[in-house]
């Protein structure tokens, strides 16, 4: 994907202004896969887009969290059928009508292979802590940072990066493991939660981590 001119402009303007700082890594980061949800990884579902190469790279992530023992939360998203006409955030986004328990579209894509030890929080916001015990299960497993994944950028990881930065969880977000609906989101949106809330690094980089949390993977947005 071709980023565009002004946003090497931008770049550099934040970081002579103080903007951009590099975060430093904990000694046992968690992954948190927001909302990789058959609703939004299948093209057919209203909400949905092609999230394959997001996908398969976040599987490589999982793998290797697995293997390294680190910590694995998902996030689905569903509304209880009696809210659906009463849901602010629905007015906006009537396409995610569709994500109501029990369906299909608010399952974990299983190209993921979630393990039945691997909790699944569904929320109803776009952050994974908003009115969720995301925060309090990651302190119950020990994890000091959060290599984050998943879809939308714009959206979703955008709010959860910005909470995990106000809860003082230094977070790293692979590139190649988010996405979003349209390229000019995706990216502006990477640009700013680099500048402002997260680490974006490259998937190398959150491998490394992954596999040597106590080493500096930071890397360094682009």
């Amino acid at each position: 994907m071709t980023v565009p001119h002004w946003m090497d402009d931008v770049r550099e303007r934040y970081a002579g202004r103080g903007l951009g700082g590099r975060l430093r890594p904990g000694r046992r980061p968690a992954v948190v896969v927001i909302d990789l949800i058959r609703g939004f990884t299948d093209p057919s579902c209203p909400p949905g887009s092609d999230l394959d190469a997001v996908v398969a790279a976040t599987r490589q992530v999982l793998d290797a969290a697995r293997e390294a023992g680190a910590p694995v939360v998902f996030t689905s998203i569903a509304f209880p059928r009696v809210e659906l006409d009463t849901t602010l955030w629905l007015t906006k986004m009537p396409a995610m009508r569709v994500l109501v328990p029990g369906s299909e579209w608010v399952e974990v894509d299983e190209r993921l292979a979630s393990r039945t030890d691997e909790v699944v929080i569904t929320k109803r916001a776009a952050s994974g802590f908003n009115g969720t015990d995301l925060a309090e299960r990651l302190a119950v497993a020990g994890a000091d940072s959060i290599v984050l994944c998943g879809a939308t950028t714009s959206g979703c990881i955008r709010a959860t990066a910005i909470d995990a930065c106000a809860l003082g969880l230094p977070t790293f977000v692979p590139r190649e493991c988010v996405g979003d609906r349209a390229a000019g989101p995706h990216e502006a949106n990477l640009l700013d939660i680099d500048a402002k809330y997260a680490d974006v690094v490259d998937l190398a980089d959150a491998l490394a981590l992954l596999r040597a949390p106590v080493a500096d993977v930071s890397g360094g947005g682009r």
